[in-house]
C-alpha cells in the first residue's frame, strides 16, 4: 500500500462514509476506514477488499487524532487525503438544550474535525507532496432550521475553519474544501423517517421542497468528494460545494 496514495475517511462504517470510501478505492486510493465499531469496520473492509484497512478511533477523545495519524502512517506509509466525515446528529428545542448536549456535539463535529485536520496536515507537510482535505459539513451550516441550532453551529464552525485552514495550508500545497450535503438517503434519514406518523407523506414533502425533486443519494455526495480529492481539483481550495439539489438557491 505504501506506493499508493492513501486516503483517510472518518465515519466510514455507515451511510455516506462507506460510499466515499468505496469511490476512493475505485479511484485507486488505499483507504483507511475509520470508525468506532470494530464489527462494522471489519464488514466494510471485507467489502472494499485489500486496498482498505480499518482503524478504530473515537475522535472525540483527547489525543485520538494524533494517535490515529501515527497509526495510519506507520501501517500505510503516508496520508494524502483526509475526509472528515465523522459526525453525530443533534435535535432538540433550543430552550431545552443542556450544556452537556452542546459539549458532546461539538466534541465530535467540531473539535474532532479540527484536531484531525491539523494532525493530518502535519503529516502531509512532512512528506512534501501536498494533499487534499475535505470536510463534510451540511446545508445547515448556512441556514437556520428549528431544533437544529446546535448541530448547525457545530457544522458552521467547520465551514469557517475550512476557509481559514485553506489559507494557512496553501503554502504547503494542501487544499482544504468542504462538501455540504442536504437531506440524504442514509440509515439515519430512514430511521428518522420511520419514526414519523406519516413516513411516506413526509418523504414526499421533503422531496417537493427541493428544486430537483428528490432526496440526495450517498453516491451524489461521494462523487463530489472524489472529485475534490483528485488532481482535477488541484486549483480548488477554500470552497464549500453544496450537494442539496438547489435547495439553497431558492
Amino acid at each position: 500500500m505504501t506506493n499508493q496514495r492513501v486516503a483517510v475517511v472518518t465515519g466510514a462504517t455507515s451511510g455516506i462514509g462507506v460510499v466515499i470510501a468505496q469511490q476512493l478505492v475505485d479511484s485507486g486510493f488505499a483507504v483507511a476506514v475509520v470508525g468506532r465499531s470494530a464489527e462494522r469496520g471489519a464488514a466494510v473492509v471485507a467489502d472494499l477488499g485489500a486496498q482498505a484497512r480499518f482503524f478504530a478511533a473515537d475522535l472525540s477523545a483527547p489525543g485520538a487524532s494524533a494517535e490515529l495519524t501515527e497509526r495510519v502512517v506507520a501501517e500505510m506509509g503516508r496520508i494524502d487525503v483526509l475526509v472528515n466525515n465523522a459526525a453525530i446528529d443533534h435535535t432538540n428545542d433550543l430552550l431545552e438544550v443542556g450544556e452537556e448536549e452542546i459539549r458532546t456535539t461539538f466534541e465530535t463535529n467540531t473539535f474532532g474535525t479540527m484536531n484531525l485536520l491539523i494532525a493530518a496536515a502535519r503529516r502531509m507537510r512532512e512528506h512534501g507532496d501536498g494533499g487534499a482535505i475535505i470536510n463534510i459539513t451540511s446545508r445547515l451550516a448556512s441556514i437556520g432550521v428549528p431544533t437544529m441550532g446546535i448541530y448547525s453551529a457545530s457544522k458552521g464552525a467547520i465551514l469557517a475553519f475550512t476557509k481559514a485552514a485553506a489559507i494557512d495550508l496553501a503554502p504547503f500545497n494542501i487544499r482544504v474544501n468542504a462538501v455540504a450535503p442536504g437531506m440524504t438517503r442514509t440509515p439515519l434519514y430512514q430511521e428518522w423517517l420511520e419514526g414519523l406518523p406519516d413516513p411516506e407523506g413526509e418523504a414526499e414533502r421533503v422531496a417537493a421542497a427541493i428544486p430537483m425533486g428528490r432526496i440526495a443519494e450517498p453516491e451524489d455526495v461521494a462523487a463530489v468528494v472524489k472529485f475534490l480529492a483528485s488532481d482535477e481539483a488541484a486549483y480548488l481550495t477554500g470552497v464549500s460545494v453544496p450537494v442539496e439539489g438547489g435547495y439553497l438557491a431558492k
